[in-house]
């Protein structure tokens, strides 16, 4: 397949079989339109109950806009490219997309930590809460967390930048991933690997250890609750934000095993479909289903929206 100019990638997405490509058109449209309107429900649910106005539903509403952007930033030109019959995407188009992945990527990996260390404030520190997660120190976490996110994207688009490429510009998926934009480059991608790496460890490594110090204490605070009436109240806070942080590492590292451990394009797209469209789209399930105060603002608000009409 031949591509116009040296100035184009080509997106050959989850598969180049025409049968299939409406049923994978109805299927992403589906869980794209899922996963906005999941967490949208759960931006409006928390901004209508004036009882979820605390710092753990702030980080709630900013994970869900995150994911909203997460799945923006790849699905609906997967879909173009579907309903036009063109895999082409520009250079400046594809470098657009890396930098706003690994933005929302990265946003994600902090916002759970800094749920995690909410979580580990409330449980451990209770009597200091509302003095120490004052709205000053969210808003600043939140800002301090897109803007490490935002320079760690653009210091990857200037690596790419650098790069120069061969005309087979083919990219095994349905979306700009920097990993596999490296693989197509003809200039030496030594330093770029390593510096990938290193800022896998830092960006991903640093927020994980975060969560797991605060549930390490966390744990240790709860088992020291004498009922378990408590214990259970205690943990019940922080089980939807342990099956999200599962999730999302979970596929995170299932997407770099299988990159690792297989040179197959089909098992990449897969794990790449596992990481930026699942998670987005289940967190507010996950928040809905299991958390009673969520369950309780969404009927309201669902109540509130069919009176209207």
């Amino acid at each position: 397949m031949e591509i116009r100019n040296q100035t184009e990638f080509l997106l050959l997405g989850l598969t180049e079989d025409p049968a299939l490509q409406p049923l994978i058109f109805s299927l992403f449209l589906s869980m794209y339109l899922v996963t906005i309107l999941g967490n949208l429900l759960i931006i409006l649910a928390v901004s209508s109950d004036s009882h979820l106005h605390t710092p753990m539903y702030f980080f709630l509403c900013s994970l869900s806009l995150n994911d909203i952007c997460f799945s923006t930033s790849t699905i609906p030109k997967m879909l173009l490219n579907i309903q036009t019959q063109d895999q082409s995407i520009t250079y400046t188009g594809c470098l657009s997309q890396v930098c706003f992945v690994i933005i929302f990527a990265v946003l994600e990996n902090f916002l759970l930590a800094v749920m995690a260390y909410d979580r580990y404030v409330a449980i451990c520190h209770p009597l200091s809460y509302t003095t120490i997660m004052n709205l000053c120190l969210c808003v600043l976490l939140v800002l301090t967390s897109l803007s490490i996110s935002t320079v760690d994207a653009l210091f990857d688009t200037l690596m790419i930048l650098r790069l120069s490429f061969c005309t087979d510009l083919e990219i095994p998926t349905f979306f700009c991933e920097l990993p596999q934009i490296i693989k197509l480059a003809c200039s030496d991608t030594l330093i770029d690997n390593i510096l990938i790496y290193i800022e896998t460890c830092i960006f991903g490594g640093l927020p994980l250890s975060g969560i797991i110090f605060s549930y390490i204490h966390i744990v240790s605070s709860i088992l020291r609750i004498p009922s378990s009436e408590g214990k259970q109240k205690a943990f019940s806070t922080c089980g939807s934000h342990l099956s999200v942080v599962s999730l999302f590492y979970g596929t995170v590292f299932g997407v770099y095993i299988s990159s690792a451990m297989t040179d197959s394009p089909r098992k990449t797209v897969v794990a790449s479909v596992m990481y930026t469209v699942v998670p987005p789209m289940l967190n507010p399930f996950i928040y809905s289903l299991r958390n009673r105060d969520v369950k309780e603002a969404l009927r309201k608000l669902i109540s509130r929206l069919t009176s209207l009409l």
